[in-house]
């Protein structure tokens, strides 16, 4: 639980610091108040049971008449408890879940991480639903332990002073055992929990088994609705049923495993449950019989007892759901792990790291550029290329060759690898992959991303729409819709291209971007490449027929064992391409 708390306890001492002392201030305050209810009405107990022994109905109905204050009272300050627990749970998982999703999604880690801890699953489960079920429940049990610790001593020196002490003669000798009914408490609940502890220790393992199952699962139906289209079309109906059966079968037998153990747990508890107002009741009935106490004194005792021994067997009473809580938080752990794990890797300084950095003269350089795996399987070896201001690149090469694992380290996203990749330095530079990222919101803001507060002319934003082909769109710009799922995948890469033209970035690089495109779609909008963005540096990656005629140069990735070897050829620009261009761009216009 190191890190965990490591990541946790800085609610107190960071920038929420007066948020978190408020809060953590008025809970205690509610628990004492409480607590100091309790032993009002345990008082008020012996005060109107002895009233009733004596037959005394004046000072019976007397007493009577401060129940409803207390009743009042108690309500209100388990209320205010209830409120403030609650308000320090929300905002103590607010802190965490801000802290580790900023750690997650900076820097690109969301992507980077299922390279290098693969058996992370559904880490933005862990995020949602773990911080949740480490933080709620922590609350409480810092409440309860607290709670039962000063309930523990309070009603102990009851105990104490009212139960007296025990006396008896074994063999002829006096036998006297001080504050007996504490001492009694003290014994059940260490006794209680013992066996708590024995009958439960294996919940935990088995409740982290059951949660890991359940995520994957999870994750099985998330991929499921995701890829729905492409199953549907290929009729894998049956495939992915058994795949679902065999995911959900896993999740039985842990929750078997974990039932199995509960029903142990639940032999003690039960046992537990029916001694539990017996043995105060058998402890002081000598003394009531022999006249040392009255029965409002018998009443106290055994509400102090109880009240005693619940305080004491707490761990008892909460052992499942402390193995719940502690499969949460190692799942949050194993995330904070896997997260540090990666940072490590990322500032390590050695020759399997590619170095970053920024060229002078506005080019792009690889230098002695090698990329490999994750687990060190070469990809590309010893590449040196330059790409100058302006120049339009086309990278091809047969399937697994790693053009796609160059485009990543090109964006920074990929750095195992040796070699050195220079950019130019204040450029700014755009990334267009084969399935555009469409966020939620309406559609100005889709294509304003991802700077959609960026002050932009709608006339500019329509233009765009209409140079790519999506006119029809532009009286729907503030229309909010799914509109991932609206537009077919040739209409996301439209939007792409529509971007680059509000945005005009420097240096765009391209994944396939128009392969979801016709052949005069895809002609149509790499012409803007010869027209609003022939400025802009291209690297792009395709092998669709027709993309020569719109670069420079062509670079061709031939595998080889020891990695992919790159090679370099000019291309030349015909005159029927840009004579095409300019007239799809008036027509455009027009």
């Amino acid at each position: 639980m190191r890190r965990f708390f490591a990541a946790a306890l800085p609610f107190w001492s960071g920038e929420t610091k007066l948020r978190a002392w408020v809060l953590t201030i008025l809970v205690l305050s509610f628990v004492a108040a409480q607590i100091g209810t309790a032993v009002a009405v345990n008082t008020w107990s012996r005060i109107f049971f002895d009233a009733l022994e004596r037959r005394d109905s004046a000072a019976a109905w007397h007493i009577a008449t401060w129940l409803p204050l207390l009743v009042a009272v108690s309500a209100l300050t388990l209320s205010a408890l209830v409120i403030s627990r609650m308000l320090l749970q929300m905002r103590w998982r607010e802190y965490l879940t801000r802290r580790l999703a900023g750690w997650w999604i900076a820097d690109q880690r969301y992507y980077r991480l299922q390279f290098v801890a693969k058996e992370q699953a559904a880490p933005e489960y862990r995020i949602a639903e773990d911080v949740r079920l480490a933080i709620e429940p922590l609350v409480e049990f810092a409440i309860g332990l607290i709670s039962a610790a000063v309930t523990a001593a309070t009603f102990a020196a009851i105990l104490w002073h009212v139960a007296g002490s025990a006396r008896f003669t074994l063999a002829g000798t006096e036998i006297v055992i001080p504050s007996y009914m504490a001492l009694a408490a003290i014994g059940y609940a260490t006794v209680a929990s013992l066996a708590a502890y024995v009958a439960g220790r294996p919940l935990v393992a088995r409740i982290a088994a059951k949660n890991e199952a359940e995520a994957q699962f999870r994750a099985e139906m998330t991929r499921l609705r995701e890829n729905a289209e492409s199953i549907a079309l290929i009729r894998g109906d049956s495939d992915e049923r058994d795949s679902v059966g065999e995911n959900y079968g896993r999740v039985v037998a842990a929750w078997l495993r974990v039932i199995r153990q509960q029903g142990v747990i639940a032999i003690v508890l039960n046992t537990n449950g029916a001694l539990f107002p017996i043995v105060p009741l058998l402890l002081i009935a000598p003394k009531y019989l022999s006249g040392d106490v009255s029965l409002g004194a018998v009443m106290q005792v055994v509400a102090a007892f109880s009240a005693v021994q619940a305080a004491l067997i707490w761990f008892v009473d909460n052992f499942v759901r402390l193995a719940e809580w502690f499969a949460s938080v190692t799942r949050v752990d194993e995330l904070q792990e896997a997260l540090e794990g990666l940072d490590i890797a990322t500032v390590m300084e050695d020759e399997t790291r590619i170095t970053l950095k920024e060229s002078e003269d506005g080019a792009i350089h690889l230098e002695r550029l090698s990329i490999a795996h994750s687990n060190g399987r070469a990809v590309i070896t010893d590449a040196s290329i330059v790409i100058g201001l302006g120049e339009k690149v086309l990278i091809v090469g047969e399937s697994g060759t790693g053009k796609s694992t160059l485009i990543r380290a090109l964006a920074g996203l990929w750095p195992w690898g040796s070699g050195s990749i220079a950019v130019p330095r204040g450029k700014s530079i755009a990334f267009v992959p084969q399935k555009p990222y469409l966020p939620m919101g309406d559609l100005r803001t889709i294509l304003l991303y991802p700077e959609a507060d960026k002050p932009v002319p709608d006339e500019i934003v329509v233009a765009a729409l209409r140079r790519c082909g999506l006119g029809y769109l532009a009286r729907r710009l503030d229309d909010e819709d799914k509109w991932d799922r609206t537009l077919s995948g040739g209409e996301r890469q439209r939007v792409a291209f529509a971007r680059l033209v509000i945005r005009r970035p420097d240096i765009i690089i391209m994944d396939e971007a128009t392969s979801a495109l016709d052949e005069d779609s895809q002609n149509h909008l790499l012409g803007l490449f010869d027209a609003e963005l022939a400025q802009a540096t291209l690297i792009s990656v395709g092998h669709r027929p027709g993309l020569e005629d719109y670069h420079d140069r062509k670079i061709t990735l031939e595998k080889r064992l020891a990695g992919a070897h790159l090679t370099s050829r000019r291309l030349g620009k015909s005159l029927w391409r840009l004579f095409r261009n300019r007239n799809a761009a008036n027509d455009a216009t027009v």
